[in-house]
């Protein structure tokens, strides 16, 4: 089933023109609860679409898995999908992974981690990412431009974010957008593992992460458990944030534009 990501109403614009009232596009959000093997792990608000995608990707960048096979992934455990308007994610893994933890709270759109224990829990299981090439610069700085055309959420309601992957030589793999920066990002990282991308000729370590917003620590920390070495931010990068990036390896640039970034990590 194809949910609505955009709502359509009528607004007030005001401009220099004076007041005058204009159909306008809003982002849908709503809400999302996480299951894994029939057990809520947590909820967040996101713009729907790719749901399946979003579920997978936190359950991975989460550490639930474990490395368990998923072995489907549905709407509404307990019930037909329309009784909880399709807002219910169940991953399977027919009990391979350790029962999960809930976490802590929801996820609201604007932030994914809360808590310095949260965030101990979440680096301390990862390891510092394996050596790789050095990524090309001039080819970093490419990426926004690329990604920018493929934003039709954002052109329509100016609200969403957007991240992206992208090879060595700057083809983007699968771009998602949703009105939370993570999520995004979780559904990127959902596509690529049911395709199976690890297991193609780079796999992860060949692979730069978009983003278009602010390179926080939460996007360092996904990118890292993801197994990409490079993320790449169309805004600027916050003291973990490159704190994280410089401790595991990850080659983190901001403000990237054409001809011009800050690299904050390698130093």
């Amino acid at each position: 089933m194809v949910r609505s990501k955009r709502l359509s109403l009528i607004t007030r614009r005001i401009d220099g023109e004076g007041t005058r009232r204009t159909p306008d596009e809003l982002l849908v959000e709503e809400p999302l609860a996480i299951q894994l093997d029939g057990v809520q792990i947590s909820s967040t608000m996101r713009t729907p679409g790719h749901d399946f995608e979003l579920a997978v990707g936190f359950c991975h960048t989460e550490g639930v898995l474990h490395d368990a096979p998923v072995l489907g992934i549905r709407y509404c455990g307990t019930g037909r999908p329309a009784d909880s308007d399709f807002n219910v994610v169940t991953v399977d893994t027919g009990g391979k992974a350790p029962e999960p933890t809930p976490r802590l709270g929801s996820t609201t759109a604007a932030c994914g981690i809360c808590g310095a224990d949260a965030i101990d829990e979440l680096t301390e299981r990862l390891q510092v990412l394996p050596a790789y090439e050095p990524w090309s610069l001039d080819m970093l700085l490419t990426l926004p431009n690329i990604a920018e055309p493929h934003q039709e959420l954002f052109e329509s309601t100016g609200a969403s974010h957007a991240a992206a992957a992208f090879t060595r030589d700057g083809e983007m793999l699968v771009l998602r957008e949703d009105i939370g920066r993570h999520n995004a990002v979780d559904k990127i990282i959902g596509r690529l593992l049911l395709d199976d991308y690890s297991d193609s000729s780079g796999g992860w370590l060949d692979t730069a992460l978009f983003v278009s917003g602010r390179a926080s620590f939460e996007m360092v920390q996904k990118a890292w458990a993801g197994g990409f070495s490079a993320l790449v931010a169309v805004s600027g990068a916050s003291s973990l944030a490159v704190e994280t990036a410089r401790s595991c390896g990850l080659t983190l640039v901001g403000f990237a534009r054409p001809g011009r970034a800050t690299v904050y990590s390698p130093e």
